[in-house]
């Protein structure tokens, strides 16, 4: 279950025998190799040390813990390793043909066992991945109502207004260092999923432990309910939700003031709110309204930007020239797409040393209305009214990469194959080597396919998305797709934000987090066709993005963890949540 852990409650009552360490989340940890005792064996029986995910370890029990904690005859009498364990479950995972039976055979286990699942997924990351995350967790939060069993995280809803503070103290555990919140308005490219939107906190999370190594009982989903606005939703009889249309305005408004407020007082300043698939006109209001005086990131906006922008400064390993020789046409103007191109437009800035203002020029924004010029200013939100250039209308994508000619298009609108044959073949004549990347999630939401964007631009096009792709046969060379997946980032980024106990979240420290990706890139991977490193190896490039963002908090004055470590890469590394099983007194 997220949230579960060796938090400090049970780490307390769990009475460890020998010293530990403090760790990065201030706590006294004993080192993996140290017995415990259990606390369930201390208020009840084996039989609840078996239903307490945190401690289970199920056939592997060793004989002498069996004799100890009064396990004999609960179990059969084999006593097997983690690892054949792990074996038999990913045998039992890969006979299940349809991927939600897949997502639910491992909540069950996270459920069950906690270390196994997060040992199954971190040794086998490249094929879980898109089970417990995107594509995936979309049909789970879909189907959320049907497929409900257990909660797996807080529920806050606008029954509970004035009482927030209350439910934060029902939660089991005390020591919180991430939170991911939704309000489920936007639930990938599905739309307003309302309360079932708690899948995506709780797959978030899991990612947090699995691939930053954050302690699964220093994370907490939640969910923010005020309504939806789904009429399916509402006359569902399995909703899980509140069945009335989502409250706005003020009404909104005060319910998420009272929640950071209680969060502030509940946790303190270090604990990083991670704001999920909230609506555009919600997502930016809140991350500017917040981000002043609270440790808050949304990684709609700024972590798909750093993922983006990673993939952008590694594919100048393919092509001569920085950031500032490129044009960039964004097809899509919502918080992804203007979030990546304000992050693109600082890291411009801070190459060429020029002003914001004159990177911008360099990007281009193309919505459902057309192309983003300065006529439209009156009509745009503010935060489009920064990249309308002084440009005759164009109406069309196609229209856009002719008169624009850029050597970049990237994709985020949620429009389902809008990148055409037409489009790309338009870029390919332009570019020797294009840069294409189909952001849209899920599958049937991007761009274009990886097989299209290499066969159309006859293999030359530099290619990501934000859905996986098998890789591509052509010409009989093979083309391995880079997916810009955000779970190569926010994991290391929350894990340099805690071991540095950043009190904010600060521009400079995203741009450090997508450097620290490109420079994960190596020529081996270039040779591939990669713009990011292979997901195998993601623990590793977590630590070396937790230790640049950390090291970008201590330049800023940010971090609270004083000392400053001398080795933040090796520092990371240690503080790195291990799914091993403990030896038990």
């Amino acid at each position: 279950m997220a949230g579960r852990g060796e938090g400090n409650g049970a780490a307390t009552m769990a009475g460890v025998a020998t010293g530990g360490v403090e760790d990065a989340y201030g706590e006294d940890r004993a080192t993996e190799d140290q017995p415990i005792t259990p606390w369930a064996v201390c208020v009840a029986s084996g039989h609840s040390l078996l239903r307490d995910p945190r401690h289970n370890k199920g056939l592997s029990f060793t004989e002498k813990e069996r004799d100890a904690h009064y396990l004999r005859g609960l179990l059969p009498p084999v006593v097997l390793s983690q690892e054949l364990q792990e074996k038999r479950l990913l045998q039992n995972v890969r006979q299940f043909q349809v991927p939600l039976q897949r997502y639910m055979a491992l909540m069950d286990l996270q459920e069950r066992n906690e270390r196994l699942f997060y040992k199954l997924l971190i040794d086998n990351v490249e094929e879980l991945l898109p089970v417990v995350y995107t594509p995936t967790v979309g049909e789970a939060c879909q189907k959320y109502g049907s497929i409900f069993r257990r909660p797996q995280g807080l529920y806050i809803s606008l029954k509970e207004k004035g009482r927030i503070l209350e439910l934060l103290r029902n939660w089991p555990e005390k020591s919180i260092q991430v939170i991911v919140v939704t309000d489920g308005e936007r639930i990938l490219g599905l739309g307003d999923l309302g309360c079932q939107g708690m899948g995506i906190p709780v797959g978030k999370l899991a990612l947090y432990t699995a691939l930053g190594g954050v302690r699964p009982s220093a994370c907490l989903p939640i969910t923010i309910d005020v309504g939806t606005n789904n009429e399916d939703l509402l006359k569902d009889e399995f909703y899980i939700g509140l069945r009335q249309k989502r409250a706005t305005g003020q009404e909104y408004s005060d319910l998420l003031d009272e929640f950071m407020a209680a969060i502030k007082q509940n946790y303190g300043q270090k604990v990083l709110v991670q704001f999920e698939d909230f609506a555009n006109y919600n997502a930016f209001t809140l991350l500017e309204k917040y981000r002043a005086n609270n440790l808050v990131f949304n990684d709609d906006i700024q972590g798909t930007a750093a993922v983006v922008l990673a993939g952008l400064i590694a594919a100048q390993k393919f092509v001569s020239g920085t950031l500032a020789d490129h044009t960039f046409l964004f097809f899509g103007a919502g918080e992804a797409g203007t979030g990546i191109a304000e992050l693109v437009a600082l890291e411009i800035s801070n190459q060429s040393k020029v002003p914001v203002e004159d990177a911008r020029k360099k990007i281009w924004l193309l919505d459902s209305k057309g192309l983003i010029v300065s006529s439209r200013k009156d009509s745009l939100q503010p935060f489009k009214k920064r990249y309308a250039h002084e440009h005759e209308p164009v109406k069309d994508l196609l229209d856009a990469v002719k008169v624009i000619k850029p050597t970049a298009l990237i994709g985020s609108a949620g429009v389902g194959q809008s990148f055409t044959k037409e489009v790309i073949e338009a870029m390919s004549s332009i570019n020797e080597r294009p840069i294409i990347l189909a952001l849209s999630n899920p599958t049937s939401q991007s761009e274009c396919t990886a097989e299209q964007a290499y066969s159309w631009s006859k293999g030359r096009a530099i290619f990501g998305s934000g859905s996986p792709f098998d890789p591509v046969k052509y010409n009989d060379k093979l083309f391995v797709p880079a997916q810009a997946n955000n779970a190569y980032i926010f994991p290391g980024f929350g894990l340099g934000v805690v071991i540095s106990g950043a009190i904010r979240v600060k521009d400079e420290m995203i741009l450090a987090a997508a450097e620290g990706l490109a420079d994960q890139v190596t020529p081996e991977h270039v040779d591939k066709g990669l713009i990011y490193p292979p997901f195998s190896c993601i623990r590793k490039i977590s630590a070396n993005i937790a230790a640049r963002v950390a090291a970008k908090a201590y330049d800023l004055g940010l971090a609270s963890h004083l000392p400053r470590p001398k080795d933040l890469v090796k520092y990371a590394e240690s503080c790195m949540y291990s799914p091993i099983y403990r030896s038990y007194r």
